[in-house]
């Protein structure tokens, strides 16, 4: 029976989607669409950026585990999904060569094998890698649905130039057997959109300098997301992406009129996809909500480093250094404007931050020509407060930030 979703407004959830699936469930909500594209099982090693090192976390005992152990961990959560998705409604999932094959025999079990609709290829060029095979230039889309009774509207490619010239004027076309047997076309009266779309889709990865481009390590088009939504949904239907990452689906879901839900594991990651809503018009807590992000010093103290790091970088409308790793101290910073100095961040998960973290930061500040600094921690000690003082009569200004104050919106730059 399709349910009708009373959901009243667009949901951001930082989260376990094990745990936000049963909620959603046992709130009675029940998507029309779901979206997934998890990290592949091939993605052994993440370069943490954006928060995926909650990705990594998330999914590490899955990758030592084996493809057995992967594939278990997903079918757990996709069970969830089948309970939340409509009888009418559409199931993506997004993956690669490596687990597409288990992920069928799996997908067949828990949709049945007759709801399977499409292994949908989607095509793209990208800088080849030097290698004794074929090179590899695709990713797998296995579509399946609950039911025969499914939304679906039917998507049209343009007829090539030479059709167009053949039908004149890109009329509705007709297949009729000739004198000889041969299959040929023939213009009607009545419009034609189009040929139908196959699946195969050949739809280029986002180029470096593309104004959609995050920085995500894998942000997938727009213009992707927006097919399957557009064949698979109606304006005001319900999208579900449980492994939002920085929020394609959700995006392309509000540009498109449609509700949505996006959940993920990683605070970041959530921060990102609320930036990327209110671009295109979306206002939090009228438009939509977001639940599940760290509130208090406790679940701040148990973020991953790196996690904890991009929440104090947002929290403080920095930039983040662009070397994770190897920073020489400097986490994030501050560009030179009128209203500020070019200023370093440094992060720090831990209490009582001595004398020696603010002596070892001025000399980072000076390496990196910044002329003013800011280091956050939970605590620090009287000798770290004397440091930065002294520091500031030398004509280099560290400022010392609790964590506390920060979370409490007390810290004025």
């Amino acid at each position: 029976m399709q349910m009708k979703n009373e959901l009243e407004k667009n949901l951001l959830i930082c989260a376990d989607n094990l745990n936000a699936l049963d909620d959603l469930i046992k709130k009675g909500i029940r998507a029309d669409l779901i979206y997934l594209d998890p990290p592949f099982f091939s993605n052994r090693h993440y370069e943490v950026i954006w928060g995926d090192e909650a990705e990594v976390r998330s999914f590490k005992d899955r990758w030592e585990g084996g493809i057995n152990v992967y594939i278990e961990w997903m079918k757990e959560r996709i069970l969830k999904m089948y309970d939340a998705l409509n009888e009418t409604g559409s199931f993506y999932l997004h993956c690669d060569w490596h687990a597409s094959h288990y992920l069928k025999v799996m997908l067949d079990d828990v949709f049945g094998y007759n709801n399977f609709r499409n292994e949908i290829v989607w095509c793209y060029k990208r800088w080849p890698a030097k290698q004794k095979n074929f090179q590899s230039m695709h990713d797998i889309i296995l579509r399946y649905s609950k039911s025969d009774n499914v939304v679906w509207n039917q998507l049209f490619d343009d007829f090539t130039e030479q059709t167009k010239k053949r039908i004149k004027g890109g009329k509705k076309i007709e297949h009729y057997e000739g004198e000889s047997g041969k299959i040929l076309i023939r213009a009607t009266e009545e419009m034609s959109p189009g040929v139908a779309m196959c699946d195969y889709w050949n739809i280029p990865m986002i180029a470096g300098q593309a104004k959609e481009r995050l920085g995500y390590p894998t942000q997938k088009p727009e213009a992707l997301l927006e097919r399957i939504i557009k064949a698979s949904s109606n304006k005001g239907d319900l999208i579900l992406d449980p492994f939002c990452g920085c929020g394609t689906a959700v995006a392309v879901s509000q540009r498109l009129s449609r509700k949505w839900i996006g959940i993920d594991i990683s605070p970041t990651s959530v921060k990102l996809m609320e930036k990327r809503v209110e671009k295109l018009g979306a206002i939090k807590n009228k438009d939509f909500e977001t639940i599940g992000m760290p509130t208090t010093l406790a679940q701040l103290r148990k973020l991953e480093p790196f996690e904890f790091q991009n929440w104090v970088i947002n929290e403080m409308r920095a930039k983040q250094s662009k070397k994770l790793t190897s920073d020489f101290g400097i986490d994030g910073f501050y560009e030179k404007t009128i209203f500020t100095e070019r200023a370093g961040i440094q992060v720090k998960q831990s209490e009582n931050v001595g004398r020696n973290v603010v002596d070892n930061f001025e000399t980072a500040l000076s390496r990196g020509k910044f002329e003013k600094g800011f280091i956050v921690a939970f605590s620090f000690t009287r000798g770290a407060h004397e440091e930065a003082a002294r520091a500031k009569g030398e004509k280099v200004e560290i400022k010392l930030i609790e964590v506390e104050d920060l979370l409490l919106g007390k810290v004025k730059i």
